[in-house]
């Protein structure tokens, strides 16, 4: 789960596939995330070899049973980890996933991990996750640095909506979630080889669970794991430059330039997330006392969040008057 709370080092995960990739770039691991807005199959298709998913959904303590037509399998062989400190469920739903994927290739820590974790009781298995300060600062790398701090204020806390990371993947002919808050992992029972496969049994479940929530809720996101497409379409480039396939070669060029405009983006969005921004604030505030503007836009910023709070209470939800 992830929370606004104090969580032993472990710092609020976006969810965002530029942040999950270069997670998985800090493991070593060749693969790529992207973000899902439909579970149709020709989505699912495009993302082939899909290997996991991972859902982000807002929890809540009322919230019901997942299993929704599955059931617990205290007796799963592969790599499960119970969650056991707040904030690291978007990196421990990414280890669930890639534990579960065969002849998976990775860096040397993350080999040493898995190796040395075998045999482990998931309880065990999540102290060992959490305990690994490479990974803890593999997680909290493209957290935007902390530049102010409340503590000692003794301002009152506010309760923040939690949300929570879970992965959906194939495992041993079935389909299975593994959420780390579990005792086990849910099997949600077998999938055909044919037609959409897994995902789109997964398909089913998750379309299930959010069938559970208000109609119109949006307080959730979907990324996908895969290959990362990009050495694929370079080799078919390759063939199609010498097979003189020029319409081909066209939509290989465009694919291989979409790749590389997505990457460069996740690029400048996570140097974004790293830079600490306080200086830019402060000379803004010095500008805007310096030109008479601060007492305007003070009262400007007041009368916007004014705004948005009778918008949040008009929704039913809750914002903080101060």
């Amino acid at each position: 789960m992830s929370t606004g709370e104090e969580n032993s080092g472990w710092n609020l995960t976006e969810s965002d596939p530029g942040v999950f990739t270069e997670l998985l770039r800090s493991l070593g691991v060749p693969m790529i995330f992207d973000d899902l807005y439909s579970l149709d199959p020709s989505t699912l298709a495009a993302h082939e070899p899909l290997h996991a998913l991972i859902f982000l959904f807002k929890w809540t303590s009322d919230s019901p049973d997942p299993t929704s037509g599955g059931s617990y399998d205290s007796d799963f062989p592969g790599f499960f980890a119970h969650q056991v400190v707040n904030n690291a469920c978007a990196t421990l739903a990414v280890l669930n996933a890639l534990g579960n994927i065969p002849s998976l290739k990775s860096g040397q820590p993350l080999a040493e991990l898995f190796n040395f974790t075998q045999g482990m009781d998931p309880q065990t298995r999540g102290l060992v996750v959490t305990s690994a300060d490479w990974l803890r600062e593999c997680h909290n790398s493209l957290t935007p640095p902390s530049a102010i701090s409340l503590d000692g204020l003794g301002l009152p806390k506010s309760s923040e909506d939690a949300y929570h990371f879970i992965v959906y993947l194939p495992f041993m002919g079935s389909v299975y979630e593994l959420d780390g808050l579990k005792a086990s992992p849910i099997r949600h029972g077998a999938y055909e080889e044919n037609s959409e496969g897994w995902a789109g049994k997964a398909r089913e479940v998750i379309e299930s669970r959010i069938a559970t929530y208000p109609p119109g809720s949006l307080e959730f996101s979907l990324l996908a794991l895969h290959d990362d497409p990009l050495p694929t379409l370079q080799e078919q480039l390759s063939v199609a430059q010498t097979a003189g396939d020029q319409s081909l070669l066209a939509e290989l060029m465009q694919n291989i330039s979409d790749e590389n405009s997505k990457r460069e983006r996740w690029a400048f969005e996570n140097a974004l997330r790293r830079h600490n921004h306080m200086g830019l604030m402060h000379a803004l505030l010095k500008l805007l006392a310096k030109t008479d503007n601060l007492d305007a836009a003070k009262e400007g910023a007041k009368t916007k969040m004014t705004e948005r709070r009778e918008k949040a209470k008009a929704r039913g939800e809750a914002m903080d008057e101060d």
